[in-house]
């Protein structure tokens, strides 16, 4: 009778571990039933992406797996953290919560930097001046995922978004018709990228925060998708070796009207360019200058200052050396015969 009790008992026992199985396995949700489970808001692939070994990113010096860092946890762990509503003590779904600004910026922090600048400035963005929100361009696919799983935004097909989703009828002046086609609209009509620059690793390895120097008034050329568009680049220096990474990048800085032809073509800058390295920035009076304007990315062109920190203080790096560099976000350097074309005086 025990043996039976025992054999009993176990059976009930095992019965209940099943069901617990079951019902655990039951609330687990894969990709092919919640395709946002594969959109970059929930993945943050961007990151990894450009971080990965693989793809001649950070991690070929840092060697450390992205899975280990700070990084990993930007990102959308579930609908809640933009749908979530409370009235009167209960929760609820809401779109309305989801389309707030503010709910935007609390995680794109860049995108939060330069509204700041550009507000402060009395240079708004000519969208966010006629009070826009990110929803109004930015699509429920985009958002969500399509049940795709892209590795950066600036793959094609992840974004839906483009100037001539609204701006159809372009009227045909002659700055946009001269390019041919293979000019971007953000290459003119982006005023300023703020670049978060000299990311200073150690601190994120111990710390697990950002620290960085912001920088602004320039904007940098790129090629992308068979055109010239806006760029920017992150610089970072860890235990003695630095390292830059250039892509494309939209900062959401619009200027209603783009840049003259002075103002990218037979630049000063370009013309360094052309014979010898532009120094993009430098340390003066304990603070970090640089370069302001149009700055094309060309191989080989440039000249960084890498900096450490030490005591919550950032020191100039002596004889730093050489930065392994990387383009990322399917961009690519400009060309040298693209550079010529620059150096060339344009318009009256």
């Amino acid at each position: 009778m025990k043996r039976i009790g025992l054999i009993l008992f176990g059976v009930l026992l095992l019965g209940i571990l099943m069901r617990g199985g079951y019902l655990l396995n039951a609330q687990q949700i894969t990709q092919k039933d919640c395709f946002f489970l594969s959109s970059l808001h929930y993945t943050a692939k961007g990151m990894g992406f450009w971080y990965d070994k693989e793809n001649g990113g950070f991690e070929s010096i840092s060697e450390i797996p992205y899975e280990e860092l700070a990084c990993k946890k930007c990102h959308t762990a579930s609908c809640d953290v933009c749908h979530k509503k409370e009235v009167e003590g209960e929760l609820s779904y809401s779109v309305e919560s989801a389309k707030d600004q503010t709910l935007c910026l609390k995680c794109h922090a860049r995108q939060k930097k330069m509204m700041g600048i550009d507000k402060e400035r009395g240079e708004m963005d000519v969208h966010f001046a006629k009070g826009m929100q990110c929803s109004d361009c930015h699509t429920n696919k985009e958002m969500h995922g399509d049940g795709a799983e892209y590795n950066s935004m600036k793959q094609k097909g992840a974004m839906d978004v483009k100037c001539q989703n609204c701006h159809a009828d372009i009227s045909p002046t002659r700055s946009h018709t001269v390019h041919k086609g293979k000019l971007d609209c953000a290459a003119c009509h982006t005023r300023r990228v703020v670049t978060c620059y000299n990311c200073h690793f150690e601190t994120l390895v111990k710390e697990g925060k950002k620290k960085a120097i912001p920088t602004t008034d320039w904007v940098f050329l790129i090629n992308h998708n068979g055109k010239v568009t806006s760029g920017n680049f992150q610089s970072i220096a860890y235990q003695g070796k630095t390292f830059v990474s250039y892509a494309p990048h939209f900062s959401h800085s619009v200027m209603k009207k783009g840049r003259g032809c002075d103002e990218c073509h037979a630049t000063k800058i370009v013309k360094r360019m052309k014979k010898k390295k532009q120094r993009l920035t430098w340390y003066k009076k304990g603070k970090l200058q640089s370069v302001k304007g149009v700055i094309p990315i060309v191989d080989g062109r440039f000249d960084l200052l890498f900096l450490d920190r030490e005591d919550g203080e950032w020191k100039p790096i002596k004889k730093a050396p050489e930065p392994v560099v990387q383009y990322s976000g399917y961009g690519t350097p400009l060309s040298d015969e693209q550079l010529k074309k620059l150096a060339q005086k344009m318009g009256k």
